[in-house]
């Protein structure tokens, strides 16, 4: 791997296990960085590189395709890419980062990107977001057509899914707001048996979307179209990217789990005011939200990062904070 660093352009490999949830926070923080630094980012599927444990711990590089160009930084996201983070973790002039708690110990690579509800205190190497960064990116203008945009997820560890509970809730909007149109989407871990039910709904002014079957860009294009979100709060990524997009969002009432850290998670949104309960969907509906300033991760991590390590005078940065410690 030739070295081609003086002035260049940041060089960042991404490691992906290729998890969609995972992916998708790659992609968010990776798009941020190419925007507000000019990054190059190349993409590395954990899965085709074996890593063997003893690697990890001694931290030496497998075989990677030698045409890559040396990194600056490594971002890594999910379990199946930490052997190859770790073992790539002492290239020279090379940091790493990890994305979401690792099962090792921090201080094993250079940064970390955690959500609170990980219960993690932020340090100088540790930067705590709200919820999960994600690609999307906040409205300039949210559009004053009468168009509602449902997300369920489904069965979960950390809420009771309840598939009557779930689908009255959409019809008591629907049958309320008679003037909105209404697009709903399930997920993979939607109850066949609910999908069914919401098939049955379509009609002149509802759509139900295939999520087996939309294109990687389809949420972004939906939520640029709607004036209200209602999302299923078993999924951290949707409500995160919902409350991203500044489109006042509802939350379904689903009984959450004690002592769930995704509940807790959410539960935070609703307090900053990002998301609301179903009980206010009257407020959701009416265009008004509790926010007082965007809930945008993927940007405020990008800058933490690009402070850190690739803005111009970030190593001089660190020398003197080196010095200061010795």
């Amino acid at each position: 791997m030739a070295t081609n660093r003086e002035s260049a352009a940041p060089i960042i490999w991404l490691l992906t296990d290729n998890k969609p949830g995972h992916r998708n926070q790659l992609r968010g923080l990776g798009n941020r960085l190419r925007v507000k630094a000019g990054a190059s980012l190349f993409w590395i599927n954990a899965d085709d590189v074996g890593v063997p444990l003893w690697r990890a711990l001694l931290a030496i590089p497998p075989p990677l395709d030698k045409a890559l160009p040396h990194p600056d930084l490594i971002i890594a996201a999910g379990t199946g890419t930490h052997r190859l983070l770790l073992a790539l973790r002492r290239l020279r002039n090379t940091k790493t980062l990890i994305i979401m708690k690792p099962g090792f110990p921090r201080t094993w690579v250079d940064g970390a990107i955690i959500p609170a509800h990980d219960g993690v205190a932020q340090n100088k190497d540790t930067l705590v977001t709200e919820g999960v960064i994600n690609t999307v990116t906040p409205l300039a203008r949210i559009t004053d057509k009468p168009e509602a945009l449902l997300l369920l997820g489904g069965p979960s560890p950390h809420f009771d899914w309840d598939d009557d509970v779930v689908f009255g809730q959409i019809t008591h909007l629907i049958g309320k707001y008679t003037q909105w149109r209404w697009t709903i989407s399930g997920s993979r871990r939607t109850p066949e048996l609910l999908r069914a039910r919401l098939d049955e709904l379509v009609g002149p002014r509802i759509t139900v979307a295939d999520p087996d079957s939309t294109h990687e860009d389809w949420l972004s294009h939906q939520v640029a179209a709607s004036r209200a979100i209602w999302v299923t709060p078993d999924s951290m990524s949707m409500v995160c990217e919902a409350a991203t997009s500044g489109v006042p969002t509802g939350l379904f009432q689903l009984s959450e789990h004690p002592d769930s850290r995704v509940a807790s998670g959410v539960q935070r949104l609703v307090e900053a005011g990002y998301v609301a309960r179903w009980s206010d969907h009257a407020t959701v509906m009416g265009g008004k939200t509790g926010q007082e300033k965007p809930l945008w991760e993927a940007d405020r991590a990008a800058q933490w990062v690009i402070q850190r390590w690739l803005s111009p005078d970030a190593g001089k940065k660190r020398k003197e904070q080196k010095r200061k410690t010795t």
